[in-house]
Order: C-alpha cells, then sequence, then structure tokens
C-alpha cells in the first residue's frame, strides 16, 4: 500500500507539472533575396488549436505555395514533465522589390499572438549567380517571356552545387509545373563548372496551346548530406540532414496568332514514294517528312482517303533538339496505299507562320499517280445485232445445238462420279489413323503475312486477311484477326 501511494502521489506531481506555454514565431530561410528568386516564411505557433490568418500576398506579392507541418515533443526535467504541441505554416513568394513581411496574428487557446515583422532585401544579381556560402540553388529562365499561341520557348532549370560536397542521398527533384502547355524534355542536358560551384542545366521545350497569361510554378529539389552529429538507428553511417532549396517563379504571356496557320515556324517539306509502277494488292510506300525550326510536338498530318484505295500508316515519329540556341524538329510520317487499280495519291498543302518576319506560306506536299500492273477492267456488255439468217448461218447454229446436247448429255455422269469421289475422300479423311493428319502448326502473323501475300490475288478473303495483318504490322491496334480463320487458311497453302 506504501508503495501504491507513493505511485500515485508521483503521478499528481507529474500531472501538475504538465506546462504549455503558448507563443507564436515568424522566420524566413533568407533576409536577402535575388530578384525573382523564392523567399520561405515559416510562422511556427506553439499551443494547441492554433489558427492561423489567410495569406493570399505578402506585401502585395502573391504566394507561390503553401504547406503545414505539425509536432508534439515531451520532455521531463527535475521530475517535472512538459509537452509542446506545434504546427508550422511554410509560405513560398518571390519578391521583385525590397518589402517588409507584415506582423501576422494567430489565435493560439483562444488568445491572439503576433509576429515581429521582418525586412526582406531584393538585389539585381543574374537568377543563376550563387553567393558563396550557399550549398546548393536552384534558377529558372526561359528564352522568351513574350510569345504567340504555337511558338515554342525554351525552360532551363539550374541546379547549382558547391564543389567538394558530398551527398549521402540521391538528389530529390521536382520539374516545374508546366501542365499548361505541351512540353519536351530536351535528353542531352548540359553540365559544366562556373566558379566554385558545378551547374547542371535541365532543358524544357515549351510550346502554348492557347492565349492568355500563364505563371509557372518553381521547381523544388532536396539534397541529403551526411549529419556528423547523428547517426542512423544501426550506428553504422551517419544520419542524413536533408536541405531544399525552390527555384523561381516565371510569368509567361501568350499572344494570339497574327495569322491562322497549321504549323508555327520555319519548316521545309519532303514527300516521296518508293515506287510509281506496283503489282496488284502491293503496297506504294509514302514518306512524308517536315523538318525546321520551331517545334512540331502536337502536329498530326492528317488521313489519307482515296476511294478504292487501302490506306494504312504508322504513328509519326518527331524529333526536337535544340541547335545553337533555336528548337529544331523533325517529323517524319509513313503511308501504304494498297489498291488493284490504278489510283493517284492527291496533292496537299500546308500552311507555314514564321512569326520572326511575320510571313505566312503554303509547303507543298507532293501528289503521285500510281500505276497498278494488271489493274482488272470492267467487261463491256455484249452486243446483240440482228441480220438475215442464211442457210449456213443455221447449219452453223444446228452444229452448235447438237454439240451442247452431247455435252450436255454426258455431264449427268460426270457428276454422278464427282459426287461419288467426294464422298470416298470424306470417308477416307474420317477412317485415317491421327498419324496421317496433318500436324496443327501455329504462325506467327509476320510469317503468315509472307505466306500469304503470294496468293493475295487468288481470293478476296485471303486478299483482306493480308490487308488486316499489313495493318496490324504497322500498329493498327484496332485491328482483330481471327486466329481459327489464319490458320485453316494457312493450311491451304501449306
Amino acid at each position: 500500500m506504501l508503495n501504491l501511494g507513493k505511485v500515485i502521489t508521483l503521478v499528481l506531481v507529474l500531472s501538475i507539472g504538465f506546462v504549455n506555454a503558448a507563443s507564436v514565431k515568424a522566420m524566413v530561410d533568407t533576409v536577402e533575396v535575388v530578384k525573382g528568386n523564392p523567399v520561405t516564411l515559416r510562422i511556427k505557433a506553439i499551443g494547441d488549436n492554433a489558427i492561423f490568418p489567410e495569406i493570399q500576398t505578402i506585401a502585395n506579392t502573391p504566394v507561390t505555395g503553401t504547406s503545414t507541418s505539425q509536432s508534439r515533443n515531451l520532455s521531463i526535467v527535475n521530475g517535472s514533465m512538459s509537452t509542446e504541441q506545434s504546427v508550422t505554416k511554410i509560405i513560398q513568394f518571390s519578391p521583385e522589390e525590397n518589402m517588409t513581411i507584415p506582423a501576422y496574428t494567430v489565435n493560439i487557446g483562444g488568445l491572439d499572438y503576433q509576429t515581429q515583422p521582418i525586412d526582406i532585401k531584393v538585389v539585381n544579381i543574374q537568377s543563376n549567380t550563387l553567393q558563396g556560402d550557399d550549398i546548393f540553388s536552384l534558377t529558372m529562365q526561359a528564352n522568351k517571356k513574350k510569345v504567340m499561341m504555337g511558338e515554342p520557348f525554351i525552360v532551363t532549370v539550374y541546379f547549382s552545387l558547391k564543389e567538394g560536397v558530398r551527398l549521402s542521398k540521391d538528389v530529390q527533384y521536382s520539374a516545374p509545373n508546366l501542365s499548361d502547355f505541351i512540353t519536351t524534355d530536351v535528353s542531352e542536358q548540359k553540365s559544366y563548372r562556373k566558379g566554385n560551384y558545378q551547374i547542371q542545366e535541365i532543358r524544357y521545350i515549351v510550346t502554348p496551346q492557347k492565349e492568355g497569361n500563364f505563371t509557372i510554378a518553381p521547381a523544388q529539389a532536396k539534397i541529403g548530406l551526411p549529419d556528423r552529429s547523428r547517426r542512423d538507428i544501426f550506428g553504422l553511417s551517419y544520419a542524413t540532414k536533408w536541405m531544399q532549396s525552390m527555384s523561381n517563379s516565371l510569368k509567361i504571356e501568350v499572344l494570339p496568332l497574327d495569322e491562322e496557320s497549321d504549323l508555327i515556324g520555319d519548316f521545309t517539306i519532303d514527300t516521296s514514294v518508293d515506287k510509281k509502277v506496283v503489282k496488284r494488292n502491293k503496297p506504294a510506300n509514302l514518306t512524308l517528312k517536315i523538318e525546321g525550326k520551331g517545334s512540331l510536338e502536337g502536329f498530326e498530318f492528317p488521313k489519307y482517303e482515296i476511294d478504292g484505295v487501302t490506306v494504312y500508316s504508322d504513328e509519326a515519329k518527331i524529333e526536337t533538339k535544340i541547335v545553337d540556341g533555336d528548337i529544331y524538329s523533325i517529323y517524319t510520317k509513313s503511308f501504304a496505299f494498297i489498291s488493284d487499280n490504278d489510283f493517284t495519291i492527291p496533292r496537299r498543302e500546308i500552311s507555314c507562320y514564321t512569326p520572326q518576319i511575320k510571313e505566312k506560306k503554303n509547303l507543298e506536299v507532293k501528289g503521285f499517280d500510281i500505276e497498278v500492273e494488271g489493274s482488272k477492267q470492267v467487261a463491256l456488255p455484249a452486243q446483240i445485232t440482228s441480220s438475215p439468217s442464211t442457210k449456213s448461218d443455221k447449219n452453223e447454229t444446228t452444229e452448235v445445238m447438237t454439240k451442247e446436247i452431247e455435252i450436255k448429255s454426258m455431264a449427268w455422269w460426270m457428276l454422278a462420279l464427282a459426287f461419288l469421289l467426294g464422298m470416298l475422300a470424306m470417308y477416307l479423311i474420317k477412317s485415317a489413323p491421327k498419324w496421317f493428319k496433318s500436324d496443327e502448326k501455329n504462325y506467327k502473323e509476320k510469317d503468315a503475312l509472307k505466306i500469304l501475300y503470294g496468293h493475295i490475288g487468288e481470293d478476296k478473303e485471303v486478299e483482306e486477311m493480308v490487308r488486316k495483318l499489313y495493318a496490324k504490322k504497322n500498329g493498327d491496334k484496332s485491328v482483330q484477326i481471327d486466329k481459327k480463320v489464319l490458320k485453316e487458311m494457312l493450311e491451304r497453302f501449306r
């Protein structure tokens, strides 16, 4: 009973020792920032039930991002227990000029607490210039701030890491928000040394699809550094201390086009066919190539529709790269035309507008006449003429009729013989042992196409199957092929 009394007394003493001192404090990651670079404001409230004000702008500067973190700490000092509940509101913004972060009021447990104002100095230094003591930073630039709809531009994120810094984890990088645009990553990224920093450029080719004013949200990155004051739970290596940085945001104005056109840039077109004379139901292949300055992402050449001609096409191949600071694109697309009669691939035109010289021109897609060997000819109806019958004509007619009667009289026993032979063949097939039957064989579709191609003119069903196999080979996922029918067709030509 004595021990139980001591425990109860200790619990009462500790309960009395619970302290929850409320307070609020505002902090920034830097008080001097390069123009356009981000500043992170943290407002930390200690105490239960903290209510923060809604902050959309800071001294007329828009807020670009917000987040919240929470923690609870428990400590015992000289037998007295204290608990600390804290909530931190994290706010990012990019000032353009000197400013003062105002005092903010936070309500904690029904009482108001106020932060202290903070002065921010903005310096006009190139956005990819670092202070000598910075470990790493992110900055973002665009080669154009004002473009026309469909006119591409380049966004570059500069990741700068101080030389000699050892990372304990891989860099965690989040790309800028480019969801309002068509975006292509540049595969070849630049890396170089500048001063005592290693710079990595991450470039994007960006094409606007609608007019208006847009803000590209910042890129973000976290680096992990070894924390020599702590080791991991196994004590084998140092723990990781994470550092985070955020780039500046970008404002882009997209203007409407002066003239409507299919392409924006400076392009040329080359069109060619592999042959102008083909055999019946053999393909004539056309290749279209568009190349020049500008972006071709999102462009799709319209389909061909020609009466009596089956047309297949592959997926367009688009290569986009940066050449001497300009965006250069190559668009390649192939078409296959199959017919059993002569046909014409029609001539077409594509309009192209060049913003730099404000000039619109039409690019010609050549047309071609294709000759099909052994084209089907439409039979002319037989002409019937009447003339006075002569004796010799009557004799010839009688002779022909006699032969027809002889042939018809002879045909019945031929039909009977064919019927008997057919019945005998069916009986033999059913009665033959299993080893005598043809072995089943599965064919790959590319092998089936080779086998059936030589028999395309013998049967309409074979011709249709070849067209389906050809379409599927060229990536048409809508084509469905009956495996059983294909197998039976192949067995006919084994």
